[in-house]
């Protein structure tokens, strides 16, 4: 009887060990940012919106969606460069992936129209 209950243990503590894969994969999104907010010259901007792009066309993790805010940070940043009808569209495609966001997004836009 010691034995069985030594092994469901062992199975069941080695079986918390398995890695499972990321709800979202953010592929150097952290040290783009803190580039980009380090130093917020014109060569940090770049390699975010680089990041973001790939995160957006790429994307990875179990949902296979860019992750939470991607999209609205993205679309922020291309109405800030003038981009406005490329921005709105990334905004709005936030909503549609994360429907929490809309009242948020929805302020957003109205400042743009």
């Amino acid at each position: 009887m010691k034995k069985i209950i030594c092994l469901i243990f062992a199975v069941a503590a080695l079986s918390s060990c398995v890695t499972q894969k990321e709800l979202y994969d953010w592929k150097g999104y952290d040290d783009a940012v803190y580039a980009y907010t380090k130093t917020t010259d014109e060569k940090s901007i770049e390699n975010l919106m680089k990041v973001y792009d790939r995160l957006i066309d790429n994307s990875g993790g179990t949902r296979q969606v860019p992750p939470p805010g991607i999209c609205a940070d993205y679309g922020y940043i291309l109405i800030q460069k003038g981009k406005t009808e490329e921005g709105k569209a990334l905004l709005v495609k936030e909503t549609q992936l994360y429907p929490e966001s809309k009242p948020f997004i929805d302020r957003i836009l109205k400042r743009f129209e």
